[in-house]
């Protein structure tokens, strides 16, 4: 086995990171022992979820809980959901750390939503009061809300006009601006499309039809196609825009330090997956951003700017790899970091998903995270992973 390297030089930041607004979607540590078995309510160890997000928050990182990267319809059930939203937004306030959280509708019962018909009144009703509910959860918490993509609504709705109706609904309601989530089918397949129509094009044309028509109620978007060249455009698209800004938010987990870098005409600000398990140098390259800014000449900030990028692009080939196809065992790769950092007991996940990768995977994960100062206890990294391969008989 290979010599581990040192910890990369990462920093803590000692105020506010102020040249990017910044999430970590963070994941959930279920209880060693508990039946976190596919089909099974979570059981989840929240001394363990909750210290990882004090982590990120001591980092200047905001925390996006409750998100796809928590494993909502993927093995974190409605009432966990819940006291997660409530005990994470507790935590956040007793140290000001940022938190938003996502509102989606996956407490309705799949089987009823399999037998809804497209376009029917009655369903798109349920979808929007699935929403609202989940909408007074978050906000009650304090946090704010990140409106998530829905698989119902996907399933029911017919047109663009069914997304606006239930959507204008919805941000009727909010009491503060709120960041709008669009998430794409290598993260969740059942949510085909989304805005009404295949053509991303077309859907990213109604998409902005619905922020223009609630503007003040949109703090920013969250687009996850991973697809730099169109976030870019729809960026530039919200820069247009008349009246109150619209940050985008990229959650592109292949892209992002070149989107989050920017160019002369803009960046992307960050809520990211990726962030959840490389939050020590995304903070440190943001800290990089923030000191050639604060330098207040344009050669500081082009070196600081520099400094930062290169920072995000040396875990690069780490995130692509955590990301890689099937996109949405990405969780496996950020459960395993952080058991390798020691920040959980077991490599597990609520609902076995824990499953989802290879061991061949894990294996090249752990060597391209070490290979970018991203195994923050060497030892206790090397003790786990021996163990792991040990137990997989692959140990010779």
């Amino acid at each position: 086995m290979r010599e581990l390297n040192a910890p990369g030089p990462w920093q803590v930041p000692d105020g506010p990171i102020r040249s990017r607004v910044a999430f970590a979607a963070a994941h959930v540590v279920p209880q060693v022992g508990a039946e976190n078995v596919p089909g099974a309510p979570a059981v989840v160890d929240w001394d363990a979820t909750l210290a990882y997000r004090h982590q990120i928050w001591r980092h200047g990182l905001g925390v996006a809980d409750a998100m796809d990267t928590a494993q909502r319809g993927m093995g974190l059930d409605w009432a966990a959901t819940q006291e997660l939203v409530r005990r994470s937004a507790t935590e956040a306030a007793s140290v000001g750390g940022s938190i938003a959280c996502g509102a989606g509708t996956d407490q309705l019962d799949p089987a009823e939503v399999a037998r809804w018909e497209a376009g029917d009144p009655a369903a798109l009703d349920a979808v929007t009061a699935a929403y609202r509910e989940q909408v007074r959860v978050v906000q009650e918490s304090g946090a704010q809300v990140i409106v998530m993509a829905s698989r119902a609504l996907a399933k029911v709705a017919r047109s663009a006009d069914d997304y606006a109706r239930v959507y204008d609904a919805v941000l009727a309601e909010t009491d503060r601006p709120v960041i709008l989530h669009w998430l794409g089918t290598m993260f969740d397949p059942a949510l085909a499309g989304y805005w009404g129509s295949e053509s991303v094009d077309t859907a990213t044309a109604t998409f902005l039809d619905l922020i223009r028509a609630h503007q003040d109620k949109v703090d920013g978007v969250k687009v996850s196609l991973l697809d730099a060249r169109h976030e870019v455009g729809l960026r530039r698209a919200l820069a247009a825009l008349e009246g109150s800004p619209v940050r985008l938010y990229t959650g592109d987990d292949f892209n992002y330090p070149e989107l989050i870098a920017g160019d002369e005409q803009g960046y992307s600000d960050a809520l990211l997956g990726i962030f959840a398990a490389i939050y020590p140098a995304a903070s440190t390259a943001l800290q990089a951003f923030d000191e050639g800014a604060a330098a207040g000449d344009a050669e500081s900030a082009r070196q600081g700017a520099a400094r930062g990028h290169a920072i995000l692009a040396s875990t690069e080939k780490l995130g692509r790899h955590i990301f890689a196809a099937p996109t949405y065992y990405y969780k496996t790769g950020v459960a395993f970091l952080s058991w390798l950092n020691g920040f959980q007991p077991g490599f597990q996940l609520v609902g076995g998903l824990h499953c989802g990768r290879s061991l061949a995977h894990l294996v090249e994960l752990a060597r391209l995270a070490d290979d970018c100062g991203m195994l923050l206890a060497p030892d206790t990294a090397a003790r786990r992973l021996q163990a792991l391969l040990t137990v997989n008989g692959a140990d010779s």
